[in-house]
């Protein structure tokens, strides 16, 4: 669990990096990031490594949920507390991994079916709802298409969600689990993993709620895909989830902090 989850969150800081840059410029960059990881030997290795990290790293949720509930047996306790120091998502990661790979799925249906399965299909055009005809590589233009639809904004931020306290959690508990966790260490790795939570939340979150600003300019009262400034400001506004997200981490982080202190 520790292995393939280092590996994946640091997959996913890559990843929201690299989607930041979508918000920059033209899209001209982003878009050369999307041939270089294209159908290529490189990305198709990275694609097929991912893809087991996250299989193993499923199976493994199920094998020690499992494992936790035959330990404890057949007997409930009547009542229930919440125990002090123990967070909410750590006693349910294994609901919000799967709201995570559920979130995974429609992810790989709206970019990766369209971009690199379209290249290993030998596909140079692709016909969106709109009419618009792209590449496998446009990957600015099948962003701007999925995050123009609200309902795709929302359920991309609930996913985002899930993950930001799935990663709250799991970052710090794979350092515990390969033994690099103590009494001063595990406060720090708690506001460590928060504060990593937080970024690759706001990292893809932004491009979410950016790219519909630009894509609904008639919502906000200005052209924001030629105001970038405006579109930015907006998309702030238009997301309290955001806030209320990073207020929570700030308040964590607090906690956590504070007793190493």
């Amino acid at each position: 669990m520790s292995i393939t989850g280092c590996a994946l969150v640091l997959f996913l800081l890559f990843h929201m990096a690299m989607n930041v840059v979508a918000v920059i410029g033209d899209g001209s960059a982003y878009d050369m990031i999307c041939a270089f990881l294209g159908a290529n030997w490189y990305a198709l290795v990275g694609t097929v490594g991912l893809a087991a990290c996250v299989v193993v790293h499923f199976i493994y949720a199920f094998i020690l949920t499992w494992q936790n509930r035959k330990a404890r047996g057949n007997v409930r306790y009547a009542v229930t507390v919440t125990e002090k120091g123990v967070d909410w998502s750590s006693k349910n990661m294994l609901v919000l991994g799967i709201i995570v790979i559920l979130g995974l799925g429609l992810h790989l249906s709206h970019f990766w079916a369209k971009m690199q399965l379209q290249e290993l299909m030998g596909n140079h055009e692709i016909a969106l709802a709109t009419g618009a005809v792209v590449g496998p590589t446009d990957g600015v233009e099948i962003i701007k298409y999925v995050f123009s639809q609200w309902y795709n904004v929302v359920l991309y931020l609930i996913w985002f969600a899930a993950l930001w306290f799935h990663l709250t959690h799991g970052v710090w508990s794979m350092f515990q689990s390969a033994g690099a966790a103590n009494d001063k260490w595990l406060p720090r790795l708690k506001c460590v993993s928060n504060l990593i939570s937080t970024v690759i939340f706001l990292g893809f979150a932004v491009v979410a709620v950016v790219f519909f600003v630009k894509g609904n300019p008639e919502l906000f009262g200005c052209c924001s895909c030629c105001c970038p400034e405006a579109a930015v400001e907006a998309a702030v506004e238009a997301t309290p989830a955001v806030e209320a997200v990073v207020e929570g981490a700030v308040e964590a982080a607090a906690e956590v902090v504070a007793p190493a202190n």
